[in-house]
Formats: structure tokens, sequence, C-alpha cells
């Protein structure tokens, strides 16, 4: 027997304006699932927000009243952390924009990236983006893709030390560079790390995550739908019959939940220009999670 829900299908027409409807009353019922930050026990929500494209829209009005009610029901469902860089072309201002439209700036886990091989203007470029923002500090401030990153530390170091930035870390995508990241999870002291970590991507499973236990370092979980490709080719499948027992309800679900099921995951940052689809990304916050037994048959029932 099999649950014939789809990502789409689920929240089309008049049902999503339904759930949309029902979500504040839903949420208040479910306390947000929030993972402990190692380097000091605050806790975030499991479920952040990534901008890579969604939010590089620019000045067109329609787009950004579209990514205003996005980030609206991002914060709303319970969400905090925002991932961006300065390499996503207008994706800070952009947000920057909508948070002072919103009166959210006190609502967001602030992160974004540094991008450039010149360790001389880490804080040049840090001023810049936080600007962009509209705010008075970044809670997080990454190396993009270790770009530079042996200039940048020493930097990001001092400016965590003056109070200028809560955090710092490192990121990397696509699953490259993980012996490069080993190494240097391995010898520096990192807040954070960001890399690829999805049901079919695993990868990190065997030497980063341990390692991440054993230093303490809080895991970021970039491209969780494999820029939606994930979507494209399981999402004509009904669900099994046992997803209720792994608090699963769509695809999104399924994709999140095994992504933040793991106890060495701290959050997972999915990108959306829908609301609908931002419904259902949060919906992953809520609820019960898939135990290990039930995380090997969701790997498993993908083939």
């Amino acid at each position: 027997m099999t649950i014939p829900f789809s990502r789409r299908r689920f929240l089309g027409g008049l049902t999503a304006l339904v759930l949309l409807s029902l979500a504040p009353a839903l949420g208040a019922q479910a306390a947000p699932i929030r993972r402990p930050i190692p380097s000091t026990g605050e806790r975030v929500p499991a479920i952040g927000m990534g901008t890579w494209r969604t939010f590089n829209v620019g000045s067109d009005l329609r787009l950004l009243d579209q990514r205003a009610e996005v980030l609206e029901r991002f914060f709303r469902a319970g969400g905090t952390l925002v991932d961006s860089s300065s390499m996503y072309g207008s994706a800070e201002a952009v947000m920057g924009r909508l948070l002072e439209r919103l009166q959210r700036e006190g609502t967001v886990f602030a992160a974004t990236k540094i991008w450039t091989g010149d360790g001389d203007a880490t804080r040049e470029e840090a001023a810049h983006s936080r600007e962009l923002w509209g705010i008075d500090r970044f809670d997080l401030l990454q190396v993009h893709n270790l770009l530079g990153v042996d200039g940048h530390l020493p930097t990001l170091r001092a400016m965590k030390a003056e109070g200028r930035i809560r955090y710092l870390g490192v990121t990397t995508s696509h699953g490259r560079r993980h012996d490069d990241l080993e190494r240097l999870m391995t010898r520096e002291s990192l807040d954070f790390v960001q890399l690829t970590y999805n049901v079919l991507d695993r990868t990190a499973e065997q030497r980063l995550l341990p390692l991440a236990r054993e230093k303490g370092i809080a895991v970021i979980a970039n491209r969780p739908f494999r820029g939606g490709r994930l979507f494209d080719r399981f999402e004509s499948r009904p669900l099994p019959e046992w997803a209720g027992e792994a608090g699963v309800t769509n695809w999104a679900e399924y994709f999140l939940k095994f992504i933040i099921s793991h106890p060495d995951i701290t959050c997972a940052i999915p990108a959306t220009t829908q609301v609908e689809h931002m419904q259902e990304n949060m919906g992953a916050l809520h609820g019960r999670l898939p135990d290990p037994v039930l995380r090997r048959r969701m790997v498993e029932y993908l083939g």
C-alpha cells in the first residue's frame, strides 16, 4: 500500500490556501525542532533558508513582493537562520530590503559568506555585506568554498573577539573539497562548517560528520534537494506506506527530515521562490523525526 502524495499536488489550488490559513494554529501546537550550536549551546531551528538564485531578483517589484511573502512565511513558521553570500548577485541587498520592509531585522539569524581570494579584504567585504543586510553584525560569517581561507580565518577570529560577528565558519558545496575541509576541521577552531548532505549525497557521513561531532562544530547542510532535482526524480512516486511513522506527509518533508534526523546535522537550508513550497519545507521543522531504522528504509525506498 502507498500514499499518493507529491510536492505540487499536495499544496495545489484550494488545498494550499486552506493549509496556509491554518499554519499559525498548526505551528502553535508543536514546538519547532531546534539544534544546539556546540561551541555555545545556543539552539537554532533545524530548518533554515538559502538564498542562492532564489533571492537574486534585483529591483523587480513583483518578484520582491513574492519573496517578501516567502520570507514572512519562513519566519512565521519558526525559521530564523538565513544563509546568503556576496557572490549571490543582489540576494544580500534584497534580503536587507525585505527585512526592513517586514520589520524582521531582530528575528533573523543572519549568515553570509566572504567571497574573495584577498585575505586583506575580509573586513571590507564583511562591512559591505552588513550594510546591504541593514544589520549591526552577522551571527555567522563563513569563508565561501574555502576561497582564501588561510588569509580570512585570522581576521574572522579577531572580528569574533571584538564582537563584530558571533560565529565563524567555512563552506563547501556540491560534495567538493571534502579532503581539504577535513584537514581544516582537524587543525582549526571553527564554530560552523557547511557542506552538501541529502538522502542521495551521503559521503559526509563517512568522515566529516563524525569529525564535526568530535570537534564540536555545527553543521549546515546545503543542497538538500540537489537544486530541485530530487523532486524531478522522485515526486511522481507515491510516498511509502510507512511515511507517517517518519513524520512525513510530502516529499519535501521526506528529504528534509532525513537530513535533520542525523544527530550531527544542525540545520538544513532549502531555498525556494514559492510560498507553498516554503510551507512544505517548514513542515519538516515540526513533529516526529525518523529513527535510524526508518532512515535506512528512506534510503532503500529511493533505490
